[in-house]
C-alpha cells in the first residue's frame, strides 16, 4: 500500500489502482446508508492510526517508525496528550494491582 502526496492525497490498493480517501468513504456510505462514515482526510486517518497504536501500548519508537518520523521525539511532541492519558491509565492499573 503506497501513499502519494499533494493536495488530492490518495492511497494505492493492493492491485495498484489509486483511490482518494474521500471516494472510499463515499462508496462505503452509499453501501451503508443507515451507518455512514464521517468525512475524513487521509491525515485524519493517520492520526487515528497513531493514537490507536499509542493507546494500545505500542512503544513510541515503533509507532514513530510506522509513521515515518525520523526521530521518536517528533511522535512524543505531537502525541504527548495521548501518552499522558495512557500514563494516567497505567497509574490506575497499578493502584488496582496493589489493592488501593
Amino acid at each position: 500500500m503506497g501513499i502519494t502526496g499533494g493536495r488530492g492525497r490518495s492511497w494505492t490498493c493492493a492491485v495498484g489502482s489509486k483511490r482518494g480517501v474521500g471516494v472510499a468513504i463515499k462508496r462505503s456510505n452509499k453501501a451503508h446508508k443507515d451507518d455512514p462514515l464521517p468525512h475524513a482526510r487521509l491525515h485524519d486517518l493517520r492520526h487515528v492510526h497513531a493514537t490507536t497504536l499509542l493507546l494500545a501500548g505500542v512503544p513510541v519508537h515503533v509507532a514513530a517508525a510506522r509513521l515515518g518520523h525520523a526521530d521518536p521525539s517528533i511522535t512524543l511532541r505531537v502525541y504527548a496528550h495521548v501518552i499522558r492519558a495512557a500514563e494516567a491509565s497505567a497509574a490506575d492499573i497499578f493502584a488496582q494491582a496493589i489493592g488501593e
